[in-house]
C-alpha cells in the first residue's frame, strides 16, 4: 500500500466515512492536535526517566488514538442503524486512572504553593509542552462540540490528561531533584 494518495493535494482531507473537508476544518485541527500530542507522549515515554512510566503513557497514546477516531468520524456515519455508535468510548481506559495516577504521585511531592516554570530538565520541558498542546486539543474538542456533539468522555478524559502531565513533570523535576522555579508576580 502507497501512503500518498494524492487526494489531499488540493487541501482536502477525508473523515472516516468518506466525507472530503478542508485540511483546516475544525474536526482535522482536533484530531491533528491530538496526534501531534500523541507524538509529543512518544517522546517522553522515550526518555530513560520514564522507565516506570512507559505501560501507563503506551495505554495514554492507545485512548488518543481512540479519540483520533472518534474526532475523525462524523455523528451520522458514527451511529450504526441499531442505534449503536461505532466508536465506542467505553473501550478507553477512564479518565479515573488518571487522577488515581496522579493522586500517588502527589502523595510525595511538595506542596505547590505558586505557579511553576516550566523547564530544567528535558524530560519535564516535555511534559510542559505536552501540556499545552492537551491543552490547545481540548480548546479545538471544546468548539468542534459547540458545533456537534462530542462524547463526554472525551472533553473529560482529554482535560484530566492536561493535568497528569502537569503533576508528571513535577514528579520527574522531583525524582531528578531539578529546582521548580516558582513565579511570583
Amino acid at each position: 500500500m502507497k501512503i500518498y494518495t494524492k487526494t489531499g493535494d488540493t487541501g482536502t482531507t477525508a473523515l472516516y466515512g468518506g466525507t472530503r473537508v478542508l485540511k483546516n476544518d475544525l474536526r482535522i485541527e482536533a484530531y491533528g492536535t491530538v496526534d501531534e500530542l500523541n507524538s509529543y507522549l512518544g517522546l517522553i515515554r522515550d526518555q530513560k526517566e520514564a522507565a516506570k512510566e512507559r505501560l501507563f503513557l503506551i495505554e495514554i497514546q492507545k485512548n488518543l488514538f481512540h479519540i483520533g477516531a472518534i474526532l475523525a468520524t462524523p455523528l451520522e456515519k458514527a451511529v450504526l442503524k441499531n442505534g449503536k455508535h461505532r466508536l465506542d468510548v467505553t473501550k478507553m481506559t477512564s479518565e479515573q486512572l488518571l487522577e488515581q495516577a496522579m493522586d500517588e504521585m502527589n502523595e510525595y511531592l511538595p506542596e505547590m504553593t505558586h505557579f511553576v516554570l516550566p523547564g530544567g530538565q528535558s524530560i519535564v520541558s516535555y511534559c510542559h509542552i505536552a501540556r499545552c498542546i492537551c491543552r490547545r486539543a481540548e480548546r479545538f474538542i471544546v468548539s468542534l462540540h459547540q458545533e456537534e456533539e462530542v462524547a463526554p468522555t472525551v472533553l473529560k478524559y482529554i482535560n484530566r490528561l492536561s493535568d497528569y502531565l502537569f503533576v508528571l513533570a513535577r514528579k520527574f523535576a522531583f525524582e531528578n531533584e531539578v529546582e521548580e522555579i516558582k513565579w511570583i508576580p
